[in-house]
C-alpha cells in the first residue's frame, strides 16, 4: 500500500511507478483510495469512475480544495522511476505526481488543519477536454467543487501560477483562382493573400496586464499554414491557424471581438476552432492572500491555459502550485528536484496549519 505518512519523495516516487497513462487510471485510482481509507480517520472517500474525492467536515470557517490529475502522457522508456541524487527521473515525476504526493501527505499528516479540505485526484487530464475527470465531476457532483480557494499541484517550480490565459483559435481562409504556374496572370494565388494576414501578425503590439500584481502577456501567433497544389500550380485556396492567448480580464467574447479587429479589412475568412476563458487570480480574497503570504510572495502569472479556469468559473480563486518545471513535462528526460517535492510539503503545511 502507498504510505501517504512516509516521505512525499518516497511517495512520488511508488505513484510514479503505478502506469497510469490516460484512459488508464485504473490501478493507481485503486491504490490512492485504498490508501486515503486506510490511513485517514477525518475524511469522506467517495469514487466517481476513476477519480477519488476526499473531504472532512471539521466546521472551519473556510475550505481550501486540494485537486491533482492522476494521468499522465505515454511513457517514454522513462519508468520505473530513478534517483539520481537529487533529482528524481520518471514519466509524471513533474507533471504531476510529485503534486499529487504532496497533497496525499498533507492528508495523512494534518492533524488538525485551519481549513476544511477537499482532495480531487482525477483521471484523463492529459486528453481531449470532453473526457476530463474534473469536468465529469462538475457535472455529476458539483457540490464537491465548492471551496473557497482551490489549488492545482501542477508544476510550477515552486512559484505560485496565479490564474491563466485564456485560449483561442481561430482559422483565416483566404480563396483565389487555380492557374498554371507558368501563367500565374491567369489565376489569383489565394497563399499571396496571406501575406496580410502575417504581415498584421509580425505588427501585433502584444498587451501586458496586470492583475492582482500579476502580469499577464498575451500573444497573437501564426501556428499553422496549409495551401498548395502542386509545384506548378497557382493555388486557389490556402489557409493560416492563428492562436490568440489572452489575458483574464478578457471574456471570450471581447477575445474573439479583438481577433476580428486585427485582421478586418482584408480579403479573408475566419472560423473559430477552439476557445476556453482565462481564470482571474483572485488573490485580494482571504483565503488565496493568506496562501500568497505563506509563500513568501512567491507569486507570478500563469502563461497558459490550466484547470484553474473550471474553478474560476465557479467563483472561486484558484492557483498553480507544485514542484518541478513545467518545461520539463511530457520530455523523455522529465524530473523533479526533490527538494522542491519536501518546499512544497512544507510550505502548504504551514498555510494549512492553525
Amino acid at each position: 500500500m502507498l504510505d501517504l505518512r512516509g516521505d512525499p519523495i518516497e511517495l512520488t516516487a511508488a505513484l510514479v511507478d503505478i502506469p497510469s497513462e490516460s484512459r488508464n487510471e485504473a490501478r493507481i485510482a485503486d491504490e490512492v483510495e485504498a490508501a486515503l481509507q486506510a490511513q485517514t480517520s477525518d475524511l469522506e472517500v467517495i469514487r466517481n469512475g476513476n477519480a477519488v474525492l476526499a473531504r472532512t467536515a471539521l466546521g472551519r470557517p473556510s475550505r481550501v480544495l486540494l485537486a491533482g490529475h492522476l494521468d499522465t502522457v505515454p511513457a517514454a522508456d522513462n519508468l520505473p522511476s530513478r534517483r539520481d541524487g537529487d533529482l528524481l527521473h520518471g514519466c509524471g515525476t513533474a507533471d504531476m505526481k510529485s503534486g499529487v504526493a504532496v497533497f496525499l501527505h498533507l492528508a495523512a499528516t494534518l492533524a488538525t488543519p485551519a481549513h476544511d479540505l477537499t482532495l480531487v485526484f482525477y483521471d484523463c487530464e492529459e486528453i481531449e477536454s470532453a473526457a476530463n475527470g474534473l469536468g465529469r465531476i462538475e457535472r455529476e457532483l458539483p457540490e464537491w467543487l465548492a471551496a473557497d480557494v482551490a489549488i492545482l499541484g501542477e508544476p510550477t517550480g515552486g512559484y505560485i501560477e496565479a490564474g491563466c490565459q485564456g485560449t483561442l483559435r481561430v482559422v483565416i481562409s483566404a480563396s483565389g483562382t487555380r492557374a498554371h504556374s507558368a501563367r500565374p496572370w491567369l489565376g489569383d494565388n489565394a497563399i499571396h493573400k496571406l501575406g496580410a494576414v502575417l504581415d498584421r501578425l509580425a505588427g501585433y503590439q502584444a498587451r501586458n496586464v496586470d492583475i492582482d500584481g500579476c502580469t499577464y502577456r498575451e500573444g497573437l501567433s501564426a501556428v499553422r499554414i496549409d495551401g498548395g497544389v502542386a509545384g506548378n500550380v497557382i493555388p486557389d485556396a490556402a489557409s493560416v491557424t492563428v492562436n490568440f492567448r489572452f489575458a483574464p480580464d478578457r471574456s471570450p467574447d471581447a477575445a474573439l471581438h479583438h481577433v476580428h479587429e486585427v485582421f478586418d479589412g482584408l480579403d479573408v475568412r475566419m472560423e473559430q476552432t477552439d476557445l476556453a476563458a482565462g481564470a482571474l487570480p483572485g488573490l485580494s480574497k482571504p483565503a488565496a492572500k493568506a496562501l500568497v503570504e505563506a509563500a513568501g510572495g512567491q507569486v507570478r502569472a500563469k502563461y497558459g491555459w490550466t484547470d484553474v479556469s473550471r474553478f474560476a468559473a465557479r467563483g472561486i480563486p484558484a492557483v498553480n502550485y507544485g514542484p518541478g518545471d513545467p518545461n520539463l513535462a511530457h520530455r523523455r528526460d522529465e524530473r523533479v528536484p526533490v527538494g522542491q517535492i519536501t518546499a512544497a510539503a512544507n510550505m502548504l503545511r504551514r498555510y494549512l496549519s492553525p
